[in-house]
C-alpha cells in the first residue's frame, strides 16, 4: 500500500532549485483575487524548511515598511511558478528562528563569498548540463587528439640553447 502512496507523491514532485536556511529566494506565487490571477512576488531569506517529499515546505521572512513578515510555502505547489535563488548565506544552523528578534541592519544574513577559484552552484549545474550533451569520443580518438596537441605544443616551444660562459678577461698585474 505504502509504495503506491510513494508513487502517487513521487509523481507531484517538482523540480525545485538547491537552497537552504539563509539563503535570499525570490519566489514566484500565483494569487487569484476573484476571476483574476496574477502573479506575486516575494522576496526574503529562509527562516527553515521542513518536512519531506511531497509535503515538504519552506518558511520566508522579509521586512515591510518596518515590520517583519513571514509566509509559509508547500515547496511542490503547482502555484508557485518558480523560485529563484538570489544570495546563498554563510549560516550554520537550520532553523534561523533567532532573526524574528532582530530589526534594521542586525537581521541581515552575511553572504557566502567565494574564492577565485571556487565555482558557483548555478555554474556547477550549468557544467553539468552541458557535460550530459557533449559527445562521447572513442579512447583511441582521444589518444591521438592529445597526441596531436602534444606535437603543435612542442613545435612552437623552440629549445633554448644553453649560452656557453664568456672567459673572464685576465688583468696584467
Amino acid at each position: 500500500m505504502s509504495n503506491i502512496i510513494d508513487s502517487i507523491e513521487r509523481a507531484q514532485l517538482r523540480r525545485v532549485p538547491r537552497f537552504k536556511a539563509g539563503d535570499t529566494v525570490r519566489v514566484h506565487f500565483q494569487v487569484i483575487e476573484g476571476q483574476r490571477r496574477r502573479v506575486q512576488v516575494y522576496e526574503g531569506i529562509v527562516i527553515k524548511r521542513q518536512g519531506s517529499g511531497a509535503r515538504e515546505t519552506f518558511t520566508v521572512r522579509k521586512q515591510s515598511f518596518g515590520v517583519g513578515v513571514e509566509r509559509t510555502f508547500p515547496l511542490h505547489s503547482p502555484k508557485i511558478e518558480k523560485i529563484e535563488v538570489g544570495a546563498i548565506g554563510d549560516v550554520n544552523r537550520a532553523k534561523l528562528y533567532y532573526l524574528r528578534g532582530r530589526v534594521g541592519k542586525k537581521a541581515r544574513v552575511r553572504e557566502k563569498r567565494y574564492g577565485a577559484a571556487a565555482v558557483l552552484p548555478e555554474a556547477l549545474d550549468a557544467d553539468l548540463e552541458t557535460v550530459e550533451e557533449a559527445e562521447v569520443v572513442a579512447p583511441e580518438e582521444a589518444e591521438a587528439e592529445v597526441e596531436a596537441e602534444a606535437d603543435e605544443i612542442e613545435a612552437i616551444e623552440e629549445p633554448v640553447a644553453e649560452a656557453e660562459p664568456e672567459p673572464e678577461p685576465v688583468s696584467a698585474e
